[in-house]
């Protein structure tokens, strides 16, 4: 039998199979090595501005607009140069895998100077190079910025953020990024969350299929080794690796928003059995203003302000709520909604359990 008639056998071996609960795409939690995009960076003009460009101390745009002339065969002064529809940009891109010559790509641009706004500007051929140096995108075209800003004299008003803008499909690509699959042995899968338990899974559902075929480098790379009848068909076999169901795990954590008041608790987050008071306090200060006036028919005296100050003290009287070791996510939440908390209250008493070291789980606070 030829090594290409084993191809639709060996795809109905990979992809067939008992999915268990939880599964997911391979190709969603992991990559293929050297398969990646890259970044693209240049500067650039924007003209065509309504008078929101760069002003005339922004020496940088100025030189800019001179040099661009001359290349067209106009000398001017840049000294002399006072325009205000002209701002000068960083134009960003990506390159994505496997993008050949003529393919467009959206591009970003970033106001460098003091302009107000990019509305209605449009971008004027700028060339997009890589951290090679080498030029291998160029772009050109008007700017979407998706908002507004327009000022008086005595006031403004802005939408979004209108220094920076995008050119939908504005990069077209000029030089293409060398990347090879073919005659490859062997392929290299990248955890996008390095995990030892997960990549240890992930290699058992290769080997479930291709004996032998996978083994784990690290917590974060798979190799696999690819069999003899797709060497010359790379594309088809991590179409397959890609499509294969994989549990995946992680660490207990909890993840805190204090300034959002956001808790998120990951699905092996346990607490120990503990038991919680939790108070409020709240001082309320009002301040009132009397007025004072003499008595009638009085030809003295004068009109005063007499401040009134009400303070009023409440404190919430709480019991010891004992929580119970929870053995589900659901289970920790039940315990948690039972104390009745607002999610800032939740906040810091997740950091107290954390403290007392009955919550088993990482505590990362953004």
């Amino acid at each position: 039998m030829r090594p290409l008639r084993l191809l639709p056998w060996l795809l109905s071996a990979l992809l067939l199979g008992p999915i268990p609960a939880g599964a997911v795409r391979v190709k969603d939690i992991a990559t293929v090595e050297g398969i990646r995009p890259n970044q693209l960076i240049g500067y650039g003009l924007v003209v065509g501005l309504n008078g929101t460009g760069d002003k005339e101390t922004t020496i940088f745009t100025n030189q800019s607009l001179s040099s661009m002339l001359q290349r067209l065969g106009i000398t001017v002064d840049s000294t002399a140069v006072k325009v205000k529809n002209v701002a000068a940009v960083m134009v960003t891109a990506t390159l994505p895998p496997f993008a050949r010559a003529g393919t467009r790509v959206d591009v970003l641009l970033s106001s460098l100077g003091d302009a107000k706004s990019l509305e209605g500007g449009t971008l004027v051929l700028t060339p997009l190079r890589a951290p090679d140096g080498q030029v291998y995108a160029v772009a050109q075209g008007p700017i979407s910025i998706g908002g507004f800003a327009a000022s008086g004299e005595a006031a403004s008003v802005t939408k979004g953020h209108p220094t920076v803008g995008a050119v939908p499909g504005g990069g077209l690509i000029e030089r293409e990024m060398a990347l090879d699959l073919s005659h490859r042995d062997t392929v290299s899968i990248l955890l996008r969350a390095p995990d030892f338990t997960t990549a240890h899974r992930l290699v058992q559902v290769i080997n479930s299929r291709l004996d032998r075929a996978a083994h784990a480098l690290d917590a974060g790379t798979v190799r696999v080794a690819v069999p003899e009848g797709y060497r010359t068909n790379l594309v088809e076999f991590l179409a397959a690796i890609e499509a294969l169901e994989v549990v995946p795990d992680a660490v207990a954590k909890v993840v805190i928003n204090e300034r959002t008041g956001t808790v998120v608790l990951g699905e092996q987050v346990r607490i120990s059995t503990v038991a919680i008071s939790h108070g409020t306090l709240s001082v309320t200060v009002k301040e009132d203003k009397q007025v004072s006036p003499p008595p009638p028919l009085s030809s003295v005296g004068q009109t005063v302000v007499v401040p009134d100050t009400k303070l009023e003290v409440k404190e919430r009287q709480e019991k010891l709520v004992v929580v119970p070791a929870g053995t589900s996510l659901g289970e920790v939440v039940r315990a948690l909604n039972a104390i009745g908390v607002s999610p800032r209250e939740l906040i810091v008493i997740l950091q107290a359990i954390k403290a007392a070291g009955a919550l088993q789980a990482a505590l990362e606070i953004l």
